[in-house]
């Protein structure tokens, strides 16, 4: 899982907290006043932003080194598991219909799959995403 490692570069926000971005995922910025939350926040960024790449039918990349300087993010796995899913279907060129199709399930069913920020996208116990 290590290339769902991003790399975040924190700066200071001028007002006595942080903001964190990110070189892979440059849609993905956040702000927060200690480094702790900096943290969790960049994490549901990178969650966040997932969406984005979804909706224009691109694949989400995968963290590149991180470099000195810089903190590591982690993507949880239920989040990875579905990342995979969803660049497995943009390279395949397979929309969400297809694939329920494929499997012989409801539409339904792979919404729920694919659905980046479902209330069962957990990490650790915490909600993550939208729902939080």
């Amino acid at each position: 899982m290590s290339n769902y490692l991003y790399p975040a570069t924190v700066e200071s926000n001028n007002e006595g907290g942080f903001i964190a971005k990110f070189r892979d995922v440059p849609e993905a910025i956040t702000e927060a006043w200690d480094l702790e939350e900096l943290k969790n926040n960049a994490r549901d960024a990178l969650i966040s932003a997932i969406d984005f790449y979804i909706e224009d039918r691109k694949a989400f990349p995968v963290g590149s080194t991180v470099k000195s300087g810089e903190i590591a993010i982690e993507l949880p796995a239920s989040v990875v598991a579905k990342v995979l899913l969803l660049n497995t279907m943009v390279q395949a060129n397979v929309r969400p219909i297809d694939l329920a199709r494929k499997m012989k399930v409801k539409p339904q069913e792979v919404t729920r799959l694919t659905d980046i920020l479902n209330s069962r996208t957990r990490a650790n116990g915490v909600l993550t995403g939208a729902n939080a």
